[in-house]
């Protein structure tokens, strides 16, 4: 992997970091209103996951596990 590649990866995964903290600031607001919107607070959860899912597939690219 070159160098400018795992740079842009880093990058990414710093994005993704700070939008899955995002997201899961808003998943508690929504959750602790009273009139809490079922549907929206699904959305926000599996949109959280996808992300979370993309976040350990970067960190596996870059920081591949040895077998020795």
């Amino acid at each position: 992997m070159s160098e400018a590649d795992e740079k842009a990866l880093r990058i990414e995964l710093a994005q993704l970091r700070q939008e899955h903290r995002d997201l899961d600031v808003a998943v508690e607001a929504l959750a602790a209103t009273a009139n809490c919107d079922a549907l929206q607070l699904q959305r926000l959860k599996k949109k959280k996951l996808m992300i979370k899912d993309r976040i350990s597939s970067l960190e596996d690219q870059l920081f591949p596990d040895i077998i020795a």
